[in-house]
């Protein structure tokens, strides 16, 4: 088993040793003992960490096997307990008395980051934590062993990718068909595990003093520099800004492609006329990464090396094993590692850099001092994973050959394509915890309601299951990490200024995103991306400025 001995640590033990450090920090009168006892507490959080993340892998890796599912099981019982002890110990070292020398050791950001978790939990919530992940996890489950028969077998979700990039129309039509008669089966239970988890997230953020979740939900974010309304102000400006750009992309495209109208099982192929797949298994794949790493800078070459020779990456699809993509860190085994579902298309590829851009901040940042700085707030992470896809573009000819050109093009127009669904989503959540006793029909017109703001070019035919606004139910983050999809479109507009950067000055661009994985999570995200050199994508014209560097590309 990956990772040996790295398990949760015994719930007697962890709790003394819990109870130790709070005592010796009410008697510490020093900033030097203080000091002392906040290394304490770091080793030991960062040994949960380590326990915890593992513990969610191996489920991930085999949600069938019992020995995971327990475990899993027993993590999720314990993390209250865990958050109540780390809690005591935050909110002494919040007091004024006790935060001035080890603040000016670590940068007040951590101190941002303890405030956001005291106010994000409370005693009175525990049972409903146990509940949230208790309710993610049949999620999880009900997916990973989902399937349907097609092309003579049965098919998981992740198996269908490759039908679903086909270059014949009719293939993509019919697994379109397939993979959404999944979701038409278990319509109901998932319709209801939604509603249960809003209730509990809306429960728990009254019972913590909100009208609403939509403030614990940031809180949980740790969005401490930015708050709903400049997120909503940025949602407009890619109503304004993208959406017409796109709608006008996808309709010149589809007549290119001879479409008499672009359907939605078109949307995978506008870019080009044939099925882009990588010339080699996913052996081959992991190899030529290791490859382009090197070749990008020295530093991602022992990255990648390292990665491989320590086996951390797990990129094959199985039955079982749960869909999508992910990287986690492991402090104890001063290890990222990679989660993934090949299937065959050129999706791997993007997935894979996007990852490796994930596990390459993480590897940089295992010494930082304090566990809260080993990933950054998810907007700031996803700068790290967004930009090495494009970063990496100038390999992209190991893994395509002549079709690398292709790549690059589907690639810039997939961003387009992104930038209105991903703040569909982000627009859909505030609408769903608004209203937190809505219906399940009136969440799918919710859903249809942000689909014709940003995309009204979107065409489901037959369909049933997206037509009727059900779209949403695959994206797992909706379920399972609310209001955590926006940093997806803030970090591409970030990423496409490193990929403008980069096109004048390689190296430069380079240098720059290689100083920024090294500063890990130690900052929030506007000073991170001033840091950085970025234009930050809620100030004026930073979003206009690489969508028309985009378009202006694919002239």
């Amino acid at each position: 088993m990956k990772f040996e001995g790295v398990d949760l640590p015994p719930e007697a033990a962890l709790a003394e040793r819990y109870a130790a450090i709070d005592a010796r920090l009410e008697r510490a009168d020093t900033p030097q003992a203080r000091r002392a006892v906040f290394g304490d507490w770091d080793a030991l959080r960062r040994e949960w960490k380590s326990g915890a993340n593992v513990t969610r892998l191996r489920f991930s890796q085999n949600t069938r096997e019992r020995e995971c599912r327990s475990a899993q099981v027993e993590l999720e019982r314990r993390v209250p307990v865990v958050t109540a002890a780390d809690a005591r110990i935050k909110r002494r070292l919040l007091a004024p008395d006790a935060r001035g020398p080890l603040q000016d050791e670590l940068g007040g950001h951590a101190f941002a980051l303890w405030n956001a978790d005291l106010g994000a939990y409370d005693d009175a919530i525990a049972a409903d934590l146990v509940r949230e992940s208790a309710l993610t996890r049949e999620y999880t489950e009900l997916l990973a062993d989902a399937s349907v028969e097609f092309a003579g077998r049965e098919r998981t979700l992740s198996d269908l990718g490759p039908y679903r990039q086909s270059a014949e129309r009719d293939t993509r039509h019919a697994a379109e068909r397939a993979r959404w008669s999944i979701f038409t089966e278990r319509r109901e239970r998932l319709d209801d595990i939604f509603g249960r988890l809003v209730a509990v997230r809306d429960g728990m953020a009254r019972r913590l003093g909100d009208d609403g979740f939509m403030a614990l939900g940031y809180r949980r974010m740790h969005r401490v520099d930015y708050g709903p309304g400049d997120v909503a102000r940025y949602r407009d400006e890619v109503a304004r800004v993208v959406v017409p750009l796109v709608g006008r992309l996808v309709r010149r495209l589809g007549a290119e492609a001879g479409f008499d109208r672009v359907r939605f099982w078109d949307e995978a192929v506008l870019a080009t006329p044939h099925a882009l797949t990588p010339r080699g298994d996913r052996h081959w794949i992991v190899e030529r990464a290791v490859e382009a790493l090197g070749a990008l800078d020295p530093s991602l070459g022992r990255f990648g090396r390292e990665l491989v020779e320590r086996d951390l990456l797990d990129v094959e699809s199985r039955p079982g094993k749960a869909f999508g993509a992910y990287c986690t860190t492991v402090p104890a085994a001063r290890a990222p590692f990679v989660f993934a579902n090949f299937d065959g298309t050129r999706a791997d590829v993007k997935t894979l850099m996007h990852e490796l851009g994930h596990a390459f901040q993480s590897w940089n940042s295992l010494d930082k001092p304090v566990v809260d700085y080993l990933n950054p707030t998810y907007e700031s992470a996803e700068i790290h994973s967004m930009s090495l896809e494009y970063l990496s573009w100038p390999e992209m000819e190991r893994f395509f050959g002549d079709d690398a050109g292709a790549y690059r093009r589907e690639h810039l127009i997939d961003a387009l394509l992104f930038l209105p669904y991903g703040v569909a989503v982000d627009h859909f959540q505030h609408l769903v915890y608004a209203h937190p006793g809505a219906t399940p029909a009136e969440r799918h017109a919710m859903w249809q309601e942000v689909e014709r703001r940003y995309l009204p070019w979107r065409d489901y035919g037959d369909l049933e299951h997206p037509a009727l606004g059900g779209l949403w139910q695959e994206k797992r983050h909706i379920y399972t990490a609310p209001f955590y999809y926006i940093d997806y479109t803030l970090a591409l507009c970030c990423a496409l200024q490193f990929w403008v950067r980069a096109e004048r000055d390689r190296a430069e661009a380079m240098d720059a995103y290689v100083a920024l994985c090294r500063r890990g999570g130690e900052a929030a995200f506007g000073e991170l991306v001033r840091g950085a050199g970025l234009l930050s994508p809620f100030s004026a014209g930073a979003l206009e400025r690489v969508v028309e560097a985009a378009t202006s590309a694919l002239a």
